[in-house]
């Protein structure tokens, strides 16, 4: 069981009819991407085709600073407010849609890249699944 996991489990309140799965998985998704993108931006700066990665590098930067307050936004149930969290949700599949297919174009030449992409699909789907299981 993840720290999400647990965490939601010893939640003393009613989630709302929430999938306790899906949150914690789109929850792990979104921390992971994060990480995902800090560490891509980092190695993109390191190639020396940089110049070439300027739109990468920001992309990354971008989407992870959005997983990070998803995930942030996610942690958090008191006062929830679906209408916010299903726009969050919304920006963060938008902004993983944007970097996965940005470094995707990288992915044959950097590996950091394609395992990027990896992470921003798997978030993005984690945050459609969610969106989905809201009703």
């Amino acid at each position: 069981m993840t720290v999400a996991s647990q965490m939601l489990e010893t939640y003393p309140a009613d989630l709302g009819g929430i999938d306790r799965q899906k949150l914690a998985a789109c929850i792990e998704a979104c921390f992971e991407c994060a990480q995902s993108c800090t560490a891509c931006a980092d190695a993109c700066l390191s190639e020396e085709m940089v110049d070439q990665l300027r739109t990468c590098i920001r992309t990354n930067l971008d989407c992870a600073d959005v997983c990070d307050t998803t995930g942030r936004v996610l942690s958090r149930h008191t006062g929830y407010d679906a209408n916010l969290t299903r726009a969050v949700l919304e920006a963060c599949a938008a902004a993983c849609k944007a970097c996965g297919d940005e470094c995707a174009g990288h992915a044959e030449m950097h590996e950091h890249c394609r395992i990027c992409a990896e992470a921003c699909r798997r978030c993005q789907s984690a945050c459609r699944e969610l969106i989905d299981s809201l009703g």
